[in-house]
Parts: structure tokens; C-alpha cells; sequence
């Protein structure tokens, strides 16, 4: 008995899904193409086959070179059919089965009679074809037919032809910019589509002439252009003309009133894109956004998802940096936080937050508590950060936020998503002091149930930090201690450590954790065994591990500052004897990768490097075994830092120059590292001529020649300065490269005995303040900074000028410094207006240099900075200061 179909009004909840390739398997299908030889050809038949080999290729699997070959002349046999969905089909099936150019001659006579055809959808599919298999030879001999099919009737046949166009320039760019004219002609054409293809390859031909490009944009902008999609690529070609034109002003910027001009066009496209070009102007001010934000909020009421969607999301962009000229639509974006679709209310949510103000909050957080159970955890996500901003830019209402933050925390969802709230809540610990323990306080409840080891493990190490410094440190014990007797080993042992943290810290509470401690050396895992052993010990104080209790506990809860990479090849290097291994010998520099990886293949180092088997030791170390050997600098003494590579002549010179800045206490030494890139020339006696009379405080004391420099063998020359010791000498060097020259016979390799005395001129040195601080990272900057002695602070502020942004100030500010920036605050938000960066550094004398800069806008691109520097040595507080002030 036949079954009964299903209507297609049915109810489709007791539909199975249907898959129609379900089970399709490569072998089944090619054998199944043998009906393309069939003689009498079945349209249908061979339709569906060619479908299932398609959805084979495309689903990753690959044909042998066989079963390719099989199948591709096999499908050539369909050119005797005159249905027009089959020669469709074929059309395709030739195309991605990407024929060798032998197979390709069997079909390329048929394609081109294709192409001269009188069917125009057989033309048109015919160029594609063509364009996509063919190589450099047969295009010279069908371009007369592509370039009359530019310049066609009909539009489907001449988009074809643009289109391949476009495609060929990748391989065969010489040809395609011959059909200029042909390609001009066609941006006229009245068809919308073929104007746009038109355009888009005219741009791609000229795309690398400045000057052309301007003129297309100018002769197009004054209105010979209908087609909105054509419309679109102007404004962005439009757009980039105004950016390479380095204008800051309206007045000055070249083709932004005709910007202006599509906000009134009446395609939708092409005001959103005019609307979204002005919004994404370097300098933009809030008059000339005026007209943009006006249309976008006009969209916020469209009856279409994709249009609120486009301006919610464009005008989310504009409230990073202009959050004031987007609070009048402000109405229109709270309508939108119901909208039906998640993605346009989770932008609209985002934007309100950051265009609200003070008032507004309390009422956006009723609105979003009901709005966050409906939407997916990324969705959540991108709010959460944006109460975060909120939070630090309001700090008064962070009650009200961080009650928001806690009762989504104890709300189902994944780790990225929890993990971003306990972010945001230990960011606000940091930055809002009245926050701490109410912050603290909602932690501790959220890691009574957390899953998360990750999450539980980075709060304990929190409450540790945090804990024994608010006004009841108790109260966090028990939460702390429960972690203990519940959970896993990782989170013991964090726990056993927070711990001793309150016990170190905290005199009144040490008996108590002394007995809490006592229960853990019973504990199953031996890391918690071993840490409970260790603080009882150093905390009881039979193990003394420092003279004070100060060393005590920098000993046990202080920042590593030594890079691991940097401590395993000191331990590999260390050869085990009654010496015992001195951990202030690691160097602390933050470890670069050796030269020796670097080396272009086939070429020789132009430096030192290590070993070549054995541990890979750091770029530091190899430059001191180096120069150590060096008889004359052997009594320099310990080196303190190695700059990078700095380059002193331009790229394919005829020899190429860089420079290493090697600093010591009292010394500098320069080794230029310099290559021959002549085969006929050999370079004797070769050395560097420096006049330092721009330099001062810098006396030369040594120079150590290069004796030889052969072609592609590259060799160092030495110049040592002294100087006064542990003081930042800095000044400018000029420089002139000086040898013999002596001619080498390229066959023979034999090198003539007169030379003559040359001269080459290099580009100037600076030696800076930078080339003094070694790049040292701490893992806690917080911890590092409240162990330094408050005495040695110094703090002032500076006015830096006129920035073109705050992230560029920041990064002069580090660029002058030389430090390593701590805990990701080098990176700068869009929207910032004031910002905090951490840095931290070892200054020459081996002085650890901690320094916190906070930046703020305090006028039209006026940034004011505030430094505050703590360090081992009071003097180098002040001359951090001195250097800051001098930059």
C-alpha cells in the first residue's frame, strides 16, 4: 500500500529532515556519471548526476587525476545536447573540475563556439568558463572576442566579460589593462549591473596610480554614475581618496560634499554606505556627522531587520568616538531593545550604554535584566563589557552595576561568558576602591558553585591579594577553607596559598590559619601536602628564607620577574658543581628570538649565536660570550643590555649596514654588522668612521676593523666609547663607511692586488634614554608596586600637546621610556578619553623601575599625563622624571 505524502501546509513537528545527498558516496556517483555517454542523452538524468558530483567536490572530497580525466571528457560529450539547463550544468561541471591545459584544448574550440553563439546565456556562461581554465596563450587569442563582449547589447553578456576581467588581472594583468577603453566605455552603459562591474575593474586597473584613480573619482562623482551598487563602490573609493589626501577639514577634503549629496539618494544602500563613509572619517567632527547620524536615525524605524540592523550597527561604531552626537537617538534605541531580532537589540543595548548618562542608568538596567535571558551567551557577553565601561565612567553607580554583574553570575551560562563578568568585576576592584569588598563579597559567593577551575583558582588568588587588606579580612576565611574540604587539587592548592597569604598578612588571623593549615598535610595530592608544608615552615618560622619579614613574604607570595624562558636555559646551561646556582645571574630582559633563527636561508649570521646543538641560548648571552672573546672588552665587564638590529642603509644598496647598541655600565661598545652585496668586489680593512661631536659625553677608546668582506659573507666591526659610569649618556653619531676596494674576477674568483680607498655614507645613530632600561615584566604589577618603599615615589604631571590620539601619546610616552608595558594597559580603547598604562623595567645599575602613567584629554586633542615612578633608588625616580620632561 502506497504511503501518503505530506502536504506541504502539514505539520512539520513530526517531519523527519530530509537530506537529499544523506549516504551519497564518491565511487556510487562517478559510476553513475557513465550516463553521459549514453547516445541518447537524458537532460535530467545527467542533471542530477552532475549535482551530486558538484556537492562531492565542495564537501572536500577530490578526484584522482584518472577519475578527473574520465569524468571531465566524459562531461565534454554533453555539448551535443541542446537543453539549456544541461549546457548550464556543464558549464559549471568544466569549471570546477579545473582541467589540465592539455585536457583544456579538447574543450576550448566548443567554448568558443559557444561564445560566438546567438544564445546570449550561452555566451555569457562560455567567457566564464574561458576565464576561469585558460592560460596566458590561449587569452591572446580570444581577446578580440572578450573585448567586443565588454562593450555588448546585452548586459547579461557584458558583466560576464567585466567579471572575467576581473578575475584574469590576477594572472594575466598586461592584457586586461590593454581593454581600458572598452572598460571606460562600459561604465556608461545604462545596466545597473554592468556599470558595476565596470567600475570595479576600471578601479582595479588603476588601483596603484594615485593620480588616476583621483581623476576616475572626480570625472564619476558629477554624476554620470546610476547604478546603486556602482554608487556604493564610488563612495568608497570616494572615501579612500579623502584618506590618502591626509585632509582634516571638510573645507579641504576633496569629494566630501558629494558624500553629502547620496545621504538624499533613494537607494537605501547607497545612503547607508555615504552615512557609514562620513562616520569612518580620520578627524570628523560633530557638525559634519550631523547629517549622517540624521539618516541613521530614520532607519532605527524601518520596517525592515536589515536596515535598523545597518544603523544600530553603525551608529554603535560612532559612540566609540563621538558618544554626544549619538544621545539624540537615543529614544529610537531603546524602542529597538525588544526588537525580534537578538542582534540588533544586543547593538542597541551596547550603544546605549556607552551614549547614556549618569541619570539614565539605573533605568537601562531594568531594561537589559529582562533582555539577557533571551539572548546567546556571545550576545551577553558584548553587554557585559559595555557595563563595564559604564561602570568606570560613572564610578558613583557602581552599587547598582556591580548588583547587575553578580546576579547574572549566579545565572546559567558558559565559561567565556562567566569569565567576562569576573573580569569586570576584579576590573572594577582595581579601579573603584569603594567597590573592593562588596566586589570581594559577591566572588566569594559565585566560587561556592562555580565548575569552573579556571575561574575559581584567578579568585582565590584575588582574595589573597585583596582580602587582607579590607576592614574584616575574617569574613573570607571560611569561603576560602571550604574550597579546601570541596574541590578539586588545582583548587586546593590555590586555597592553601590563599591562605598563608591572610596568615603572612594578617597577625591576628595567623593562629587561626595555622590550624587550617595543619588539616591540609593530610590532604590526598601532594602539591597540597607540599604547599601547606612550606608555609608552615617559613610562616612558623623554623625555615628562614630572608632577614625580614618583609623578604619573608616577597619570598613567598612576590612577583616573578624573571621570564621562564630565560631561567630554563640558565638551569641547562648550569653545570652542577659546589657552586650553587645564583638566580640573580638569569638575565631579565625579556627574552628575543636568536639570531641564528633569524639568518635568511643560505646566508651566513651577521652576528653572534649560539651553539649549534644543545640549549638555544638568548641573543644577550651570545653577544657577551662574543664580545668577551674580544681581548680589548674584556675589562668592560658585565654586559647590561643589547639592542635589536637598528638599520643604517636602505633596502638592495650596494652594502648593507645595521648597527647592535651593546651597553654597559660605563662604556657603549657599536657593532656594525655589514655585508657585501657585490660579486666583483672584495672590502679590506674595513671600518666605520664616527663623529661624535653631538655626543659629548661619549670619548672613543677603541676601534676593532674588519681584516676582510667577501661577497654574501657578512662580518662585524667594533667601535667602544667610554663613558661616565651608570649615568644615560645619550647623543647623535654620524657615520661613514670606510675600506679598500679591491676587484675579484667572478669566473676565476681571483682578487687583484691594488685596491683603492673608499668611502660609503651611512645614516645617523642616536643613543637614548631607551637603550638604558631593559624590558623586565612583573606578573603582578599591583603586588610589585606595594612592595616597593613609597619613599621613592615621585610624582608630577606634563602636558604632551596636541595628539592626534590618546593611543599615540601612550606610545611615545613608552617609545621614550624603553619599558615593558604590564597587564595589556599599552592598548587604548576608541572611545577613551582618559586611560592608565603600567609599565615596568630595569634601569642600568640593575634598578628595578616601576611606573604608572595616566593619561586624559583635557582639550581639543590636548593630552595631559600624570607620572608617577617608584623604583629601587630614589635618584632613579627623579632622573625618570628628568627624561620624560627632556623628551
Amino acid at each position: 500500500m502506497a504511503q501518503p505524502m505530506l502536504k506541504k501546509d502539514d505539520d512539520r513537528d513530526d517531519e523527519v529532515d530530509y537530506h537529499p545527498f544523506f549516504g551519497i558516496e564518491k565511487g556510487a556517483v562517478l559510476q553513475e556519471a557513465r550516463v553521459f555517454n549514453d547516445p541518447q542523452i537524458d537532460p535530467r538524468r545527467c542533471s542530477q548526476v552532475i549535482t551530486k558530483v558538484l556537492y562531492i567536490l565542495n564537501q572536500g572530497d577530490t578526484l584522482t587525476q584518472i577519475e578527473g580525466t574520465e569524468v571531465f571528457f566524459s562531461v565534454t560529450k554533453l555539448f551535443q545536447s541542446k537543453d539549456p539547463g544541461l549546457r548550464r550544468m556543464m558549464y559549471l561541471m568544466i569549471k570546477e573540475l579545473s582541467p589540465s591545459a592539455g585536457e583544456v584544448i579538447m574543450v576550448t574550440s566548443s567554448l568558443m563556439k559557444d561564445m560566438n553563439s546567438k544564445t546570449d546565456m550561452y555566451r555569457a556562461n562560455a567567457i566564464r568558463v574561458l576565464s576561469r581554465i585558460i592560460d596566458g596563450t590561449i587569452l591572446a587569442q580570444i581577446e578580440r572576442y572578450l573585448k567586443q563582449a565588454i562593450v555588448d547589447k546585452n548586459p547579461v553578456v557584458a558583466s560576464a566579460a567585466l567579471v572575467s576581467g576581473i578575475h584574469l588581472l590576477q594572472t594575466s594583468p598586461e592584457v586586461v589593462k590593454r581593454w581600458s577603453n572598452e572598460v571606460q566605455e562600459a561604465v556608461q552603459s545604462r545596466a545597473s549591473l554592468v556599470q558595476f562591474h565596470a567600475l570595479a575593474l576600471l578601479y582595479q586597473i588603476r588601483q596603484h596610480d594615485r593620480l588616476a584613480v583621483t581623476k576616475l573619482v572626480t570625472s564619476l562623482t558629477k554624476g554620470s554614475v546610476r547604478s546603486p551598487l556602482a554608487q556604493c563602490l564610488l563612495i568608497r573609493y570616494a572615501s579612500q581618496v579623502i584618506r590618502e589626501s591626509g585632509a582634516n577639514q571638510a573645507g579641504e577634503r576633496p569629494h566630501f560634499d558629494y558624500l553629502e549629496s547620496c545621504l538624499r539618494h533613494k537607494a537605501e544602500m547607497v545612503i547607508l554606505e555615504a552615512a557609514r563613509a562620513i562616520t569612518e572619517l580620520s578627524g570628523v567632527t560633530s557638525r559634519e556627522l550631523t547629517p549622517a547620524i540624521t539618516v541613521l536615525q530614520l532607519f532605527l524605524s524601518s520596517s525592515k531587520p536589515v536596515l535598523r540592523f545597518a544603523a544600530v550597527r553603525t551608529l554603535n561604531k560612532v559612540a566609540m568616538t563621538h558618544p554626544l552626537a549619538v544621545t539624540n537617538c537615543n529614544i529610537d534605541m531603546e524602542s529597538l531593545i525588544s526588537d525580534s531580532n537578538r542582534s540588533i537589540a544586543t547593538l542597541a543595548i551596547t550603544t546605549l550604554l556607552k551614549t547614556g548618562n549618569e541619570s539614565s542608568v539605573d533605568r537601562l538596567m531594568k531594561q537589559i535584566t529582562n533582555f539577557m535571558a533571551d539572548i546567546a551567551d556571545e550576545f551577553k557577553i558584548v553587554v557585559v563589557d559595555a557595563i563595564r565601561s559604564l561602570c568606570l565612567k560613572f564610578p558613583l553607580k557602581y552599587r547598582s552595576l556591580m548588583n547587575f554583574l553578580s546576579n547574572i553570575l549566579r545565572e546559567e551560562g558558559g565559561f567565556e561568558y562567566k569569565k567576562a563578568i569576573v573580569d569586570s568585576i576584579v576590573t572594577l576592584i582595581r579601579d573603584i576602591p569603594e567597590a573592593k569588598e562588596i566586589g570581594l563579597f559577591h566572588l566569594c559567593e559565585f566560587i561556592e558553585d562555580c565548575e569552573f577551575t579556571y575561574l575559581s583558582t584567578q579568585i582565590l588568588h584575588l582574595m589573597g591579594n585583596e582580602g587582607p587588606r579590607t576592614s574584616d579580612p575574617s569574613k573570607y576565611i571560611r569561603y576560602v577553607y571550604n574550597r579546601v574540604i570541596l574541590e578539586n587539587a588545582t583548587v586546593r592548592a590555590a586555597a592553601v596559598s590563599t591562605l598563608a597569604k591572610f596568615g603572612a598578612l594578617v597577625d591576628s588571623l595567623k593562629p587561626r590559619i595555622f590550624v587550617l593549615l595543619r588539616r591540609c598535610l593530610f590532604d590526598s595530592d601532594d602539591e597540597v601536602r607540599d604547599r601547606a608544608t612550606l608555609y608552615l615552615k617559613v610562616l612558623g618560622g623554623e625555615a628562614v628564607v630572608g632577614e625580614t619579614e618583609k623578604e619573608t613574604n616577597e619570598f613567598l607570595f612576590g612577583s616573578f620577574d624573571i621570564p621562564l624562558v630565560n631561567l630554563e636555559a640558565s638551569l641547562k646551561n648550569y653545570e652542577p658543581s659546589e657552586t650553587p646556582f645564583d638566580i640573580s645571574s638569569v638575565p631579565r630582559e625579556v627574552r628575543s628570538q636568536p639570531l641564528a633563527e633569524k639568518k635568511a636561508a643560505g646566508k651566513k649570521p651577521t652576528g653572534p649565536t649560539g651553539p649549534t646543538s644543545g640549549p638555544v641560548v638568548s641573543a644577550i648571552d651570545a653577544y657577551e660570550k662574543s664580545l668577551s672573546s674580544i681581548p680589548e672588552f674584556a675589562a668592560f665587564g658585565k654586559l647590561f643590555k643589547s639592542s635589536a638590529p637598528v638599520e643604517l642603509t636602505e633596502a638592495e644598496t650596494e652594502y648593507a649596514v645595521s648597527v647592535v647598541k651593546h651597553i654597559y655600565d660605563g662604556h657603549v661598545i657599536l657593532q656594525f654588522n655589514c655585508s657585501n652585496t657585490i660579486p666583483e668586489q672584495l672590502l679590506e680593512n674595513v671600518t666605520v668612521l664616527i663623529d661624535a661631536s653631538e655626543a659629548e659625553d661619549f670619548a672613543e677608546v677603541y676601534t676593532k676593523p674588519l681584516r676582510s668582506l667577501p661577497y654574501d659573507s657578512p662580518g662585524q666591526t667594533f667601535v667602544a666609547f667610554e663613558k661616565p659610569d651608570g649615568v644615560p649618556a645619550v647623543g647623535k653619531f654620524s657615520n661613514i663607511l670606510k675600506f679598500i676596494v679591491k676587484e675579484v674576477d667572478p669566473a676565476s674568483g681571483e682578487v687583484e692586488e691594488d685596491g683603492v680607498e673608499d668611502e660609503y655614507q651611512l645614516e645617523e645613530l642616536e643613543v637614548t634614554y631607551a637603550d638604558y632600561m631593559l624590558k623586565v615584566p612583573v606578573s603582578n604589577f599591583r603586588n610589585a608596586w606595594e612592595s616597593m618603599d613609597p619613599e621613592s615615589e615621585r610624582v608630577d604631571e606634563y602636558g604632551l600637546g596636541a595628539r592626534e590620539s590618546l593611543a599615540e601619546a601612550v606610545n611615545a610616552v613608552i617609545s621614550i621610556l624603553g619599558m615593558h608595558p604590564c597587564e595589556g594597559t599599552e592598548v587604548v580603547a576608541n572611545n577613551s578619553r582618559s586611560h592608565t598604562c603600567l609599565l615596568s623595567g630595569v634601569f642600568i645599575g640593575n634598578v628595578k623601575v616601576l611606573v604608572r602613567l595616566s593619561f586624559g584629554i583635557s582639550g581639543p586633542k590636548e593630552v595631559a599625563m600624570k607620572l608617577a615612578v617608584r623604583s629601587d633608588d630614589p635618584d632613579v625616580s627623579d632622573r625618570i622624571h628628568e627624561i620624560v620632561a627632556s623628551g
